[in-house]
């Protein structure tokens, strides 16, 4: 290879001729020596195979200093393999890495991946949508069956999940019944009869564990009380809200704020999303999402507190629509947190498209009291 392949001058003296020297190409004074046969009797120096996939220019360049071609209008050629000596500068590590070259065809932009099955997430999210308004304006208590066959296989999901990655066995029986005493308890009593099932449920998990070797038995009830207050208890407050005369307005209220508000933040951060929001958490979501987000729920918010909420008005919409967008993030970057610490993407396969019932569960369940709350400063409980 001639020197100029290396981007480094010729030195004087190795491999041409100097100022006072012969002529380029002509072969070194002396008897010894003629123009035909100076390549077959002058030994050639050592030249080191070149780096796989190109390298780094500015290391491979000593290497041409300690060896080259003998004469600089030589034509290049590839070196031949051969086995590395002990003599032989080795490339350095950085140098295997692949470097693209003009030759090597560009890699076609990649394309963004929404990241679910539109299809199917579109499909049951429509199913549920249709289950969900039924049973609200149909028959109240229907809906209060749905809230609590969405807590139980919640319950199920989790505590599955907590016994198969951690070996957690927090105690599904009594949270399974006392989740469902929950929600009808504050549906019937109220937030008093809510917290008395609350309490009634951890006392039934610390004596339900106690029928099983002591081994473990504190994490086990940590976490059944942590399961408790996270899907039934929280859930209760949808039920609260379904008490009013408007209740059912109220409800859908809730769930469309909760739903447009993912709707927003999903649409904008896959569109427009750079910065992330919370990367060692959750790395899909980011800062444009969220805004997205809260700009989707307050318009929804005030249209639905002006024309469906009774003595509601469009700026309480605002403040609502706020919270919800708020919430509902949190909501999901807490789930987000368990999954990562259980080392799993979903928490169920039971919905297509959307994962278990708590990955839709995740953001409405810290909402629900927040919502409940702001209706009964806004409009009162009735």
């Amino acid at each position: 290879m001639n020197d100029s392949s290396w981007g480094a001058p010729p030195q004087a003296g190795y491999w041409g001729p100097s100022d006072q020297g012969p002529a380029q190409g002509a072969a070194p004074a002396g008897p010894a020596y003629d123009t035909h046969n100076a390549q077959q009797t002058r030994p050639m120096p050592i030249v080191p195979d070149v780096p796989a996939h190109g390298g780094n220019q500015d290391d491979d360049r000593g290497a041409a200093v300690s060896g080259g071609p003998l004469f600089r209008d030589e034509t290049p050629s590839t070196p031949p393999h051969r086995a590395p000596s002990r003599h032989q500068p080795q490339p350095h590590p950085q140098s295997q890495e692949p470097m693209s070259s003009a030759s090597e065809p560009a890699s076609a932009p990649q394309k963004k991946n929404a990241g679910r099955d539109l299809g199917a997430a579109i499909g049951v999210g429509v199913a549920l949508g249709a289950v969900i308004v039924v049973s609200l304006f149909v028959v109240k208590a229907v809906f209060i069956g749905v809230i609590v066959v969405a807590v139980v296989v919640g319950l199920w999901e989790l505590t599955s999940r907590l016994q198969e990655r951690k070996s957690i066995k927090a105690p599904l029986v009594p949270l399974a019944l006392g989740g469902a005493a929950m929600v009808v308890a504050g549906y019937v009593r109220g937030a008093e009869g809510a917290w008395v099932a609350m309490a009634l449920t951890a006392l039934a998990v610390l004596v339900w564990r106690m029928t099983e070797p002591p081994e473990g038995y504190l994490k086990d009830v940590t976490a059944g009380v942590f399961a408790a207050f996270y899907i039934p208890f929280l859930a209760t407050f949808v039920a609260m809200m379904l008490t009013a005369d408007d209740g059912a307005w109220r409800v859908l209220t809730f769930l469309a704020l909760a739903v447009v508000s993912d709707t927003g933040a999903y649409a904008v951060g896959w569109r427009f999303g750079k910065h992330k929001l919370a990367p060692r958490i959750s790395p899909g979501k980011t800062r444009e999402g969220l805004l997205g987000a809260v700009a989707f729920a307050m318009v929804a918010g005030a249209l639905f507190m002006q024309f469906l909420i009774e003595d509601g008005t469009w700026w309480q919409g605002l403040l609502m629509g706020f919270a919800v967008a708020v919430t509902a993030t949190l909501g999901d970057l807490g789930e987000s947190m368990i999954k990562r610490d259980l080392g799993i993407k979903d928490m169920g396969t039971l919905l297509p498209g959307h994962g278990g019932i708590m990955d839709r569960l995740d953001s409405l369940l810290p909402t629900a009291p927040v919502v409940w709350l702001l209706l009964v400063i806004f409009v009162g409980s009735g």
